[in-house]
């Protein structure tokens, strides 16, 4: 019991597996022994039957449920450790050396399917983390020239392309340059709609693969659609998203919760007094009127009655089935610390870029003057913008051929003004498009009206661009970093899950801020900071609410995670630094995944108040009551395996977990 819990350490999976199919056969054993046991307490009330036959039919039980315990504490003791499976043995042999052959068939049976219980749990836990390593297909087809042939994923390196057919597994993490599909990407981001991906038509370099958009991007593990996808691969098979997930979520069960880490510094000081205890009251005889038989039944009873089995299970059960319920909706916890913490906070702060806004611009409005329509200024815009290169470009060019409907002249000699516009012919007439900084650089007036109508629309977080055509001002075209979809229902959710202040901390100009805050429910926005700033706004918080939680990119935010009480990671589905920075990750990119990762925290966080409740204060019961003599064995073996079993089941309730604001669509 030398601080692996209980006197089975989860960690020795061979310990468990000496025969095949463990598990399995641990609960037949279980079931046999307890069918043996009621056999023999059931012919003990038969007049005429031989004393023999009840014996051989407990002895029967003890083979059965002792078999296992047996063969765990024979391990423990090779390793120099005497844990709570050895002393269980000992204590049912002492029953069967007294007589009481019932109560050690009894201690046996409930022990057995305690364990066999345990292990269930911890099986069914593990099953949801370790089934995603049996989605990656073991082969892939590889493309080579016209030839395709049929090779092991161990040897698919970047740069390889593969075929994938319809309603097949994705064998590699990779960028799609041919054919377009639906694929389902529960496995990794917990999303339950297919997603469509489609070709790029850019040159793939696997070094910057995170850069692709993500409707271009497949991860080894997802199950492809209806269509055949040609995939450029991006990562070897051992860096994929789904391994090192896998991966990541084996360490998290290792890592301990606080509370884990009380019960162990517990249990360091517990057992040896417990030993000590019972060493003692063996020999009470010599002190007390008593005969040794009676000495030797009140030291097993306390025995079992002290030992802390659900205590030292308690735990770890519960942290491991809420890592598993989070890793199935695409929420990653990297171990009970986090899953803890998480259900403790009361403040959260946002990054806005990429984490409450979608983090590119879009065409927010286009507002002509004078006689010029909406679809004649679009024209001219695009005319001269789908020849730029630039970012801002892309979208607006974007944004109007949605509103579109006539085909669009090209412009000529289109020229960029790095940090100010472009310029360029169109039909003759020069074209410039661009902020105010543009014209009043080339000495050029602005009408008043004008300058007013960009404060506006730039007041309310709006990137503005003139347009000038012929010499004539002819209109604004506005662009807008906008928010997700789900921000707003999502913030409106967490006050109810117990976060009492929610900050927005970005870059952006304090307007730019302000107009998403106000539009999307954020009470207080801290505009133009830079990455040290964030940091020393999280130690303010942190000042005043004490527990907070930063949620960002997991890149130029991480300075800021790693302060906070916890790290949150958005869209981490293949984005290598945002899995290793953050404590926790949103895999899917869902913003409103969020609500359903605090609800289950909390939740987690009560069930392990309940088990850490029932299990001492079980054995808080158990020890007056057999060291007085007031409880026999039998009861301190019902109470001790009893609450074992309870805390076990109530542990696997995370499983099944569902929160009320886990629909949040937006």
């Amino acid at each position: 019991m030398s601080g692996k819990g209980h006197g089975h350490d989860h960690s020795q999976a061979k310990d468990r597996a000496i025969l095949p199919y463990a598990f399995d056969r641990e609960m037949k054993f279980a079931i046999t022994c307890g069918v043996f046991l009621a056999a023999g307490f059931g012919l003990g009330f038969i007049k005429g039957i031989n004393e023999y036959v009840v014996i051989g039919l407990y002895m029967l039980a003890y083979l059965f449920g002792g078999y296992y315990t047996t063969i765990q504490a024979v391990n423990d003791i090779r390793r120099g450790h005497f844990e709570i499976d050895f002393l269980m043995l000992v204590a049912a042999i002492g029953a069967a050396a007294l007589g009481n052959w019932a109560e050690g068939a009894l201690l046996l049976f409930l022990f057995s399917l305690g364990h066999s219980l345990e292990h269930y749990a911890m099986a069914r836990a593990k099953k949801s983390i370790e089934g995603l390593a049996m989605l990656t297909p073991k082969t892939a087809l590889l493309k080579t020239g016209d030839s395709v042939k049929e090779v092991g994923i161990e040897v698919l390196k970047p740069g390889d392309l593969v075929l994938v057919k319809p309603n097949s597994k994705i064998a590699a993490d990779g960028v799609v340059t041919a054919g377009s599909s639906a694929v389902n990407q529960a496995p990794i981001t917990g999303e339950s709609i297919p997603v469509d991906k489609f070709a790029f038509s850019g040159m793939v370099n696997p070094s910057e693969a995170g850069k692709i958009d993500a409707q271009h991007r497949v991860f080894a593990g997802t199950v492809n659609g209806n269509g055949n996808l040609e995939v450029r691969v991006t990562k070897v098979a051992a860096d994929s998203t789904i391994a090192r997930l896998i991966r990541l979520v084996h360490e998290a069960q290792e890592q301990h919760s606080p509370t884990q880490t009380f019960t162990k510094k517990i249990e360091k000081y517990y057992v040896p007094a417990v030993l000590l205890l019972v060493s003692i009251l063996l020999f009470a005889f010599l002190v007390i009127d008593e005969t040794f038989s009676d000495s030797f039944y009140r030291a097993m009873a306390v025995l079992v009655g002290a030992s802390p089995c659900a205590l030292a299970i308690s735990t770890p059960s519960a942290v491991l089935s809420g890592v598993a319920r989070a890793a199935r909706s695409g929420v990653l916890v990297k171990g009970g610390r986090p899953l803890e913490d998480l259900g403790s906070l009361t403040a959260i702060a946002f990054d806005k870029t990429g984490t409450l806004t979608e983090g590119k611009p879009r065409l927010t409005g286009v507002f002509p003057f004078g006689n010029i329509s909406e679809e004649r200024l679009l024209q001219i815009v695009v005319g001269v913008e789908q020849l730029s290169d630039h970012p801002l470009a892309a979208a607006i060019v974007k944004g109007a051929l949605e509103k579109l409907q006539a085909d669009v002249p090209l412009a000529s000699s289109v020229e960029a003004i790095p940090g100010r516009g472009v310029r360029g012919q169109l039909n003759g007439a020069s074209v410039s498009i661009g902020n105010k900084e543009l014209f009043t650089d080339a000495n050029q007036q602005i009408a008043t009206g004008i300058l007013e109508r960009v404060a506006e629309l730039e007041k309310k977080g709006n990137t503005t661009m003139l347009v000038q055509h012929a010499g004539a001002f002819i209109g604004i075209i506005t662009l807008m970093d906008v928010p997700r979809a789900d921000a707003k229902p999502t913030l409106a959710a967490l006050p109810r899950t117990g976060i009492r202040k929610m900050v927005m901390l970005t870059g952006d100009n304090q307007n730019v801020a302000e107009a998403i805050a106000k539009e999307i429910g954020i009470t207080e926005a801290r505009g133009n900071l830079l990455p040290e700033q964030k940091l020393e706004a999280i130690e303010q918080l942190r000042a005043t609410e004490n527990k907070i939680a930063m949620v960002g990119d997991g890149v130029n935010d991480a300075p800021a995670m790693a302060k906070s009480t916890v790290g949150i990671a958005m869209g981490a589905a293949g984005s290598d630094v945002a899995l290793e920075t953050a404590d926790i990750a949103l895999m899917a990119d869902r913003l409103s995944n969020l609500p359903f990762a605090i609800g289950l925290s909390r939740k987690a966080r009560q069930i392990i108040r309940q088990n850490v409740f029932i299990s001492l204060g079980m054995v808080a019961l158990l020890i007056p009551l057999t060291l007085f003599g007031i409880a026999k064995m039998g009861p301190a073996v019902i109470g001790h395996e009893g609450s074992t079993i309870v805390v076990v089941f109530n542990a696997l309730r995370l499983l099944v977990y569902r929160h009320r604001e886990a629909a949040i669509t937006g």
